[in-house]
Order: structure tokens, then sequence, then C-alpha cells
């Protein structure tokens, strides 16, 4: 509990820290029934059949995903693996937590998320523009809205696995990871010991296990 408690207080540092520099924006109106792929362009609507509009990626992960998990799994259908959503203001995500593991803060800065949880239990959070933290224990069944642009989090602290499924506003909500983003991306060292009030070693810790390794 103690734990947590630290956890909630880092969230909340962290969200007042981000909160201004994220960016809000939205899917903008079609004036069509749906958008047709750039390849495609020419073909006549009559000969898309149901298989653009169809996606299967949540059937196949379910049918060859090891159970329990071993590990968080996130399964996107937004616009840039589903075309078919591209103008329709909406896109899904599958998400697996084994026992123990965070979804960590986050935040999707074009859509609210709609979580749905299908099995298991998860913790989650939102901080609010104000710096107010709002959690919530949810069971199998549960809904939890998380609001558009706000930093969030889900945690799965029990002892089984746990799935839920979100819903978004947009076709292309967008993920910026908190810790990632503050501490993974070159920001200097100095400048985020002194927004976090702590010393400059503690930081370049933190940076060295949240910066991604170079690409090859």
């Amino acid at each position: 509990m103690a734990s947590m408690n630290y956890y909630s207080l880092v969230l909340v540092v962290v969200a007042l820290v981000w909160a201004p520099l994220a960016a809000v924006a939205g899917d903008p109106d079609i004036l069509g029934d749906f958008i047709v792929p750039a390849p495609m362009v020419g073909m006549p609507p009559t000969n898309i059949t149901g298989d653009f509009f169809t996606y299967t990626d949540f059937r196949a992960a379910n049918e060859t995903m090891p159970w329990p998990p071993q590990y968080f799994v996130v399964i996107k259908a937004n616009m840039g693996v589903f075309p078919a959503l591209n103008g329709q203001s909406v896109s899904y995500a599958m998400l697996v937590f084994p026992s123990g593991y965070v979804n960590p803060p986050h935040t999707h800065p074009r859509a609210a998320e709609l979580l749905f949880v299908q099995s298991g239990a998860l913790s989650v959070g939102f901080v609010d523009t104000a710096g107010k933290l709002y959690t919530q224990d949810l069971m199998a069944g549960d809904l939890f809205v998380f609001p558009k642009g706000l930093v969030h989090y889900q945690y799965n602290q029990g002892p089984n696995p746990a799935t839920a499924f979100s819903a978004f506003g947009s076709a292309a909500p967008g993920t910026v990871n908190v810790p990632a983003s503050v501490f993974g991306t070159g920001i200097d060292g100095v400048v985020l010991a002194k927004s976090f009030k702590t010393d400059f070693w503690t930081v370049q810790k933190l940076k060295a296990a949240l910066t991604p390794p170079p690409k090859k």
C-alpha cells in the first residue's frame, strides 16, 4: 500500500510537469462514407469487399498467445494497421497484463479512452489538469473512462492475468509514454533534476533505464 501511495505521488508530479506540454487535437470530418487507401484509389467502391472493413489480429493473438502471459502486451487496431478506420474517429486496443505488470503513465493526445475489463482485475487512475488523482479498482465487466489527453495508468496488482479492451474516439489516438518521453529522449539531466527537485545522478539512473538502445 505504501509503495502505491508513493507511485501515486510520482504520477501527480509527472502529470504536473507534462500536462502543459501535451498537444490535444481531434480527427477531421470526412465528406464520404469512408476513405479508400491510396493504392485502391480509382477502384469502384462496389469492388471493395467486407474484408476491407474486417480486422482479425485480436483473434489471432488469442489463438497464439501463451497463457499465462509472460509480458504486458498491447495489440492496437488503429488507422496504421486497419486502414478502414481512416476518417471514422474510432479505434481499439487489446491489453494483456501478467500479474504485477503496469501500463505506465501515458496520455492519448487525440482521444478519450474507454477501458473494458474482460477478465481479471485492474487498478487504474488518471490525473486531471488541477493535479487531482482519481483511482479505481476494476473487476471483470467494469468500464472506466480516461478523459482525453490526461495522464493515466493501469496496474494488475492481483495474482491472476488480466485482459482489457480500450476504445478510442480517434482513428489515431497517439500514445505518449510519460516516463520514456521525459527521461528517455535526451532532455538535459540538469533540467530534469531541477524540475523533479532531485539530484543529477538519480536522473541519470532513470535516463539509463528508460533510454532506448540505438537503432542499428
